[in-house]
């Protein structure tokens, strides 16, 4: 999801653990990438920090939201893990509570294996379209992830969040300030909320992984041009793909748009390889910057503008 650069004090990092957090540090120090040391928090840094399930998967930071009078989230109950068919094939993580990280290595595939990564992307598409005619005021967040969860294994696949490092719920629904990996629960959805719904599929040993953010019931111009403005960046950022071209050149694509209209990009959370693995390189910025790296040909990777 993307958070406009007005609202950035109070933005909320994702997951949940065994407990919760509390963050009273300005943005800059949550979210700042640096190149080298340091006390910033870098995906570059990521398998010597646990890898993406520490980072992303294990705690939920609340803070309070700056010039609102619209109350902050605040963590609701989550209902118990539901359960998957033992004849649905199971990524190798799922029950091991491990933190996976990202997989060292560019993943290419081969003929076969493209054509399951859009089997993969286009039933996680499926998946994402119907989650997306769920959202309207008076629905809980958890009662899109039992219709995110049915749907998945009823088309023979498993859904990939559940049970990454402990996570417990098939979906990622993230409601307003929630920058991402927001957890379904009992929270009922709002007149004028804005919602990321991030959906990921494991189908026949491939995972086609998606988002999209979808407005419930009247929303303000102010958030619409918020998702507006991060739609154009993946947009663009999307249209410079090819064999050869820089992996950087998509996170200045991506800051130089938000730019021009007076947005921030969180720097923290990333894009990264998808394929037979849920995360693997390369690490995709959305950020300027000097990393190394080039798109190669029957790659595949996500890009997840957060502005």
């Amino acid at each position: 999801m993307a958070a406009a650069s007005g609202l950035q004090p109070g933005l909320l990092s994702t997951f949940v653990g065994d407990r919760l957090l509390h963050s009273r540090l300005p943005i800059p120090h949550l979210f700042g990438y640096k190149t080298g040391g340091g006390h910033h928090v870098s995906m570059r840094f990521s398998r010597a920090f646990s890898g993406l399930t520490n980072l992303l998967f294990n705690r939920r930071i609340v803070e309070e939201v700056p010039n609102t009078k619209r109350k902050p989230l605040r963590p609701g109950k989550l209902s118990p893990r539901r359960p998957v068919p033992d004849s649905i094939l199971k990524p190798p993580y799922v029950d091991t509570r491990q933190s996976p990280g990202i997989s060292s290595g560019a993943e290419v595939h081969d003929e076969m294996g493209i054509e399951c990564m859009r089997a993969s992307g286009r039933l996680a598409a499926q998946v994402l379209q119907y989650a997306g005619t769920l959202v309207k005021p008076g629905v809980k967040t958890d009662e899109i992830d039992e219709a995110v969860h049915q749907m998945i294994i009823e088309n023979g696949a498993y859904p990939s969040p559940l049970g990454y490092g402990g996570f417990p719920k098939s979906v990622c629904t993230s409601v307003n300030e929630c920058i991402c990996h927001g957890i379904p629960d009992s929270r009922e959805l709002e007149d004028g909320d804005i919602i990321n719904i991030d959906v990921t599929v494991y189908l026949n040993g491939y995972h086609g992984d998606t988002s999209a953010t979808f407005f419930c019931g009247d929303v303000s111009d102010s958030a619409r041009k918020l998702v507006q403005v991060t739609k154009e960046c993946l947009d663009k950022a999307i249209s410079i793909c090819a064999p050869g071209v820089e992996l950087k050149k998509i996170g200045k694509t991506i800051h130089d748009h938000a730019d021009k209209h007076r947005y921030g990009v969180v720097r923290t959370f990333v894009g990264h390889g998808v394929g037979r693995v849920f995360h693997a390189d390369p690490v995709v910025l959305h950020c300027r910057n000097n990393e190394g790296g080039r798109m190669k040909l029957n790659q595949t990777f996500t890009i997840g503008t957060i502005v």
